[in-house]
Order: structure tokens, then C-alpha cells, then sequence
């Protein structure tokens, strides 16, 4: 059995908020500011390849009242990402120790994700990672998928994928994996046990 990790809240915590609750005093400002301004949609495009210096000019061209706020989601983005999922992190070493092979798709800006590597040496664990900044593919994409399988000679019945996304567990679905929603560290003990 193949495990297919996603990373950004599988193994590391990411949120935006751990940031902008510096930059905002009010609640539903900073709410407004990620829905409207630097929203999901705006954050995915670097996800898919776009450079975050692009991205934030612009961001900040059309919201020139936020213009520092949007700035620090690139020069300051590691606050959005304080730790990791200490759980998760001692699952795939188990795997790693017991010789499981492990992989992982992100959706992840490529500079970023380089960036990310060099703050947690766990992420050097993976015989392949597929992140979609470099791919310009993004999760739930089946393209995205297939890569990881063809680059690596995997057979789809073989590789259990773990996302916090419900969308993302079903696009791993729909080209043949098996597929696990993480919602806790615990609930993936036991989802593995039952297949390792």
C-alpha cells in the first residue's frame, strides 16, 4: 500500500488568521479582509503558479486601503503557517520507519513550499511530492492525480490518499484511489490500521 498525504492541514496547520489577527482589531474586518480581499480564490491562484510579488501587486491595486495587510500575506505568509501537526508528523515517520512508502500532492505556491521545506525537515520524508505550483495543477483536478502515479509507476488501487478536503478526497476518488478525510491524527490511526 501506497499513502498519499496531503500536507496543509493533514501535516502542517495553516490559516491565514494566525497572521491577520496581528493586522486587524476587529473580528469581522479581518473576515471581511479573507473573504473579499485576500480570499480563497485570490490565495489559489498562487497555489496554481502565480508569484506572489504578481499576485499581491494586483491585490493591492484594486484595494490600495489594504496595500500593507495584502503585502505581508507574501513577505510575512510563514505566520500563516506556525507548526505542524505533531500527530500526522509521527504517523509518517512510523510509516517511514517501517519502510511504508509515502508520497504527497499539495496544493502549494512553489517558492513557498521550497521555503516550508527548509522549516521542517519531515517534509524531505516523501519519495515524491507533487506540488501544484510547480505543475500548474491544482487538486481536484484528476490531471493532478495521475502525475503522481505516472511519474512514479503507481497503480491507483494501490495508494490511499488523505486530504482535509472533502473535494480533494473525491477527485483522489474518481481516478481510482482510495481515499481517507482527515478530520484528527487519531481518525487516520484508524483508517490505517485497518488497511497496513
Amino acid at each position: 500500500m501506497n499513502i498519499v498525504f496531503d500536507i496543509g492541514n493533514v501535516l502542517l496547520r495553516w490559516d491565514p488568521r494566525f497572521l491577520f489577527t496581528q493586522y486587524f482589531d476587529d473580528e469581522a474586518e479581518m473576515e471581511w479582509f479573507l473573504a473579499h480581499v485576500c480570499n480563497h480564490e485570490w490565495n489559489l491562484e498562487q497555489d496554481r503558479g502565480r508569484k506572489f510579488s504578481d499576485a499581491v501587486v494586483e491585490r493591492a491595486a484594486k484595494f490600495p486601503g489594504h496595500a500593507e495587510a495584502i503585502a505581508a500575506y507574501d513577505t510575512r505568509w510563514h505566520e500563516t503557517l506556525p507548526h505542524a501537526i505533531d500527530g500526522t508528523v509521527a504517523i509518517l515517520e512510523e510509516l517511514v520507519a517501517r519502510e511504508v512508502p509515502v508520497y504527497a500532492i499539495t496544493n502549494w505556491n512553489g517558492d513557498k513550499f521550497r521555503e516550508t521545506k527548509d522549516r521542517f525537515a519531515f517534509l524531505n520524508s516523501f519519495r515524491d511530492i507533487v506540488v501544484s505550483g510547480d505543475e500548474k495543477l491544482i487538486k481536484p483536478d484528476p490531471v493532478i492525480y495521475r502525475l503522481l502515479l505516472e511519474r512514479n509507476g503507481l497503480t491507483a488501487k494501490d495508494c490511499l490518499f488523505i486530504d482535509d478536503s472533502a473535494a480533494n478526497v473525491k477527485g483522489a476518488e474518481a481516478v481510482g484511489m482510495m481515499a481517507h478525510h482527515f478530520t484528527s491524527p487519531e481518525g487516520l490511526r484508524e483508517a490505517l490500521a485497518g488497511l497496513l
